[in-house]
C-alpha cells in the first residue's frame, strides 16, 4: 500500500498538546547499526555477562546524560554533533520532497527488550524517502515523544526503522497526541508483553504496520542518529508532520509498560530541518 496526501498538520497545532520521545528509528531504534533489527540489547541478566554491552537506561547513573561514558562504543551518544532527537522547530526551508511507503500485511512479532516494545517485520515492506529505498526492519515505541514541536512533547512517538540496500539507515518517527480511540494499536495493546521477552510471532494476529501511518506522509526531514546507545549518526530521519490519535486508555496501558523510555532532545548545531510545504 502506498501512502502519502492531506491531514491536519503539526504547524496548526497549538503548544499545548505533544510528547517527548526509539531513535527511526528510531530509533526508538537500536543496538549497533549493523544489528538494528533489534533496537537495543534486553535490559536481562544474560546482558551483564562478560562481553554484553553495558547497561543504560533512560534514569540515574546509566540514564541518557551518562550513555557516552559507559562505553567506548556510545562515544557518539556524549560527542556527537548530529544527535537525535531534535526539536522540529518551523525551519526557513520547505520541500516537497516525497516520502512513501509500500507495507505488507503478516504475522505479528512482538516482544519487549526491556528498553521499548518492538515489532520485527519479514521481508517484503519497504519505505522511499524521496532519495532511496529502504527495507523496513521494525517498529517501535517511545513514551513520552522524543521529538518536539517547538519544544512541546507529545505522549507517544512510533519509531519505523528502516535499512537501505548499502546499510544506511531511514526512520519514520509519527507523533500521537492524546484523543480518540486508534482501532491500529489494538493488535499491538492485545499483545503486549508485560516483561521481557524474547520475539514471538503470533500467527493468529495479522498486521500492517501502514495502519499507524498518517494517510498524508507530508514530513520533516533531517540527518540525525540512532536516540538509544550506540547513537550512531548518519541517519536519514523523516518525522510525519500529521499527528495521530491515541487514547488514554491506550497510553496508559503502553506507559504502564515502557515508563519514561525517551532520550531529551539534542542541539540541532549546523544541520538543515526542512519542513513540508
Amino acid at each position: 500500500m502506498t501512502i502519502s496526501v492531506g491531514l491536519n498538520r503539526l504547524q496548526g497545532i497549538s503548544r499545548a498538546s505533544l510528547f517527548a520521545g526509539v531513535g527511526l528509528l528510531v530509533l526508538a531504534a537500536c543496538e549497533r547499526s549493523a544489528e538494528v533489527s533489534v533496537e537495543a540489547p534486553s535490559d536481562d541478566a544474560a546482558n551483564h555477562a562478560v562481553g554484553a554491552p553495558p547497561h543504560w537506561g533512560y534514569a540515574g547513573e546509566a540514564g541518557p546524560d551518562n550513555w557516552g561514558g559507559l562505553s567506548e562504543d556510545y562515544a557518539a551518544c556524549a560527542i556527537g554533533s548530529a544527535q537525535s532527537p531534535i526539536d522540529l522547530t518551523q525551519p526557513g526551508l520547505a520541500s516537497d520532497m516525497a516520502l512513501s511507503v509500500d507495507y505488507a500485511t503478516g504475522p505479528l512479532e512482538i516482544f519487549n527488550n526491556g528498553h521499548t516494545v518492538q515489532i520485527n517485520f519479514a521481508p517484503g515492506s519497504a519505505m522511499n524517502n524521496g532519495e532511496k529505498d529502504y527495507a523496513l526492519l521494525q517498529l517501535h515505541f517511545h513514551t513520552p515523544s522524543e521529538h518536539t514541536v517547538d519544544q512541546v512533547r507529545f505522549p507517544l512517538e512510533a519509531h519505523f526503522v528502516h535499512r537501505a540496500d548499502d546499510g544506511g539507515l531511514g526512520v519514520i518517527g509519527v507523533l500521537f497526541e492524546e484523543g480518540a480511540h486508534n482501532d491500529a494499536l489494538n493488535p499491538v495493546l492485545a499483545t503486549l508483553p508485560q516483561e521481557v521477552s524474547a520475539p514471538r510471532k503470533i500467527d493468529s494476529v495479522e498486521f500492517n504496520p501502514s495502519s499507524l501511518l498518517p494517510q498524508d506522509l507530508a514530513a520533516y526531514r533531517y540527518s540525525g542518529s540512532l536516540t538509544t546507545p550506540p547513537c550512531s549518526e548518519g541517519v536519514a530521519w523523516r518525522v510525519a508532520a500529521n499527528v495521530q490519535p491515541v487514547s488514554r486508555a491506550q497510553l496508559s496501558a503502553l506507559r504502564a509498560v515502557l515508563g519514561d523510555n525517551a532520550r531529551p532532545v539534542q542541539p540541532l548545531n549546523h544541520r538543515t530541518l526542512t519542513a513540508p510545504n
